[in-house]
């Protein structure tokens, strides 16, 4: 009785130790790894799609910006793709699809060599188009035969560039991301649950990352054939602090000193130096403000139209001040004609302030050099009374006796007056236009 009493404790610790060992899978090993992976590649092939339609997973994740190069309209940035599909023929989770338990390895790591991938490109790309290919990244591949790729590069890619309000400018840039050579009926790309990861951004001196979107594009047709495709927008403005600095303050301080010309004496003798001085530095700076944007007449750079203006201005100060000058050397042998003596002390005494006679007519007479009564004294002869008459109506009509230097001075304040409001008026209309473009990036 003992002994079958011993046997039978014998029999139980055995079959203990048989279930124990059939319910626990083997232990990872590298030879456990490579026996799987022997098994499932060795009639694997990789041109062979794993499914008649096979679903691909996009995520995108933006590194940095690179650079943004409004004229030549391109886009250079750092990141990464996060790609996934299913491959039912590498999968072990299922024992039964095995020769033997193989559920204590998480992952085997292979390459774009061995392993079935979606033909991806990169449809905006600049440097060239080709199909997204990296055989140093190794694909993860999960227990139910989810194949995980992270192809990483630089992408250089066109992005059409909108310099309305340069250089407070916002850009809105795509990466397009399509299938090549299978179509949407065998591959089809969709967003994973985040499609645009920034947790890794790094920040660009020049550019403010806004925002990164995504959205699910129509499927793009070639050859009356479609095929799946997905977008990605980068949204980007641009930092103030430079180029108000170098570029809009310089502007604006250049554009007073051409009305300034008009306050230089013509004896100076430093009149049309000045002017041609500031029309030169203006077309310098035309110059390059053209050299960075692009050449397209898709959108008009509200700055290079400021400029183009404040060039005319500055064009015509020059001819305007020739004028100034040549009434400024005239000699007193020259006659100034009435209308002319008229039309300066009824209008343009009072806009240039000469003298400090600006609203006040009665002022105006003060300057006059009156000769009514010699032409009273003298004789009763119809002609000598028609001219008194003449002389009388003049003076009542307000007009003043000038030389053409007093001329010249008073064009020359009629000049500045005029170019100082035209300046104020076009520059705060510059500022508050690309102010607005800036604080609305949505409208830009």
């Amino acid at each position: 009785m003992l002994v079958m009493d011993i046997h039978t404790f014998i029999i139980f610790i055995l079959l203990g130790v048989v279930q124990t060992t059939i319910a626990t899978p083997p232990i990872y090993s590298i030879a456990l790894e490579e026996s799987l992976r022997t098994e499932l590649f060795t009639s694997y092939t990789a041109q062979q799609r794993p499914d008649k339609k096979v679903r691909v997973g996009i995520r995108f994740h933006l590194l940095t910006v690179n650079d943004l190069n409004i004229k030549d309209q391109t886009l250079s940035l750092s990141g990464y793709l996060t790609i996934d599909w299913w491959d039912s023929r590498l999968q072990w989770k299922n024992t039964s699809s095995t020769s033997q338990d193989y559920t204590s390895i998480n992952f085997l790591f292979a390459t774009e060599e061995h392993v079935w991938r979606p033909a991806i490109i990169i449809e905006n790309g600049v440097d060239g188009i080709s199909v997204i290919s990296d055989t140093a990244v190794p694909m993860r591949i999960a227990q139910d035969g989810r194949v995980i790729w992270n192809p990483a590069g630089v992408y250089k890619i066109n992005c059409e560039s909108d310099t309305k309000y340069y250089p407070m400018d916002t850009q809105g840039c795509y990466l397009k991301v399509s299938a090549w050579a299978y179509t949407q009926a065998e591959i089809e790309l969709y967003f994973k649950v985040e499609p645009v990861d920034i947790s890794f951004y790094a920040e660009n001196g020049e550019w403010d990352l806004l925002s990164a979107e995504s959205f699910k594009a129509e499927a793009q047709t070639r050859d009356g054939d479609s095929f799946s495709s997905v977008f990605f927008l980068i949204r980007l403005q641009r930092r103030l602090l430079f180029h108000v600095v170098n570029t809009l303050f310089p502007v604006a301080l250049m554009a007073i000193l051409i009305a300034f010309v008009f306050k230089l004496p013509v004896d100076s003798g430093e009149k049309i130096g000045f002017s041609l001085t500031v029309l030169l530095s203006y077309a310098v700076y035309l110059t390059l403000i053209s050299d960075n944007i692009p050449s397209t007449s898709n959108t008009v750079c509200y700055l290079s139209l400021y400029l183009a203006f404040i060039l005319l201005l500055a064009t015509i100060a020059v001819i305007l001040t020739t004028f100034v000058i040549n009434l400024h050397m005239r000699t007193d042998d020259e006659r100034m004609s009435n209308s002319l003596k008229k039309f300066t002390s009824n209008y343009l005494i009072k806009f240039a302030c000469w003298k400090n006679k600006c609203c006040h007519r009665k002022n105006i007479v003060d300057h006059e050099r009156l000769d009514l009564q010699i032409y009273n004294i003298k004789g009763t002869h119809l002609s000598e009374n028609n001219n008194s008459h003449d002389n009388e109506t003049e003076h009542k009509e307000g007009s003043i006796d000038l030389t053409w230097k007093e001329l010249s001075e008073i064009m020359d304040k009629v000049f500045y007056n005029i170019y100082m409001i035209l300046i104020a008026i076009s520059t705060f209309v510059l500022f508050v236009v690309i102010i607005f473009g800036y604080n609305n990036p949505d409208t830009s």
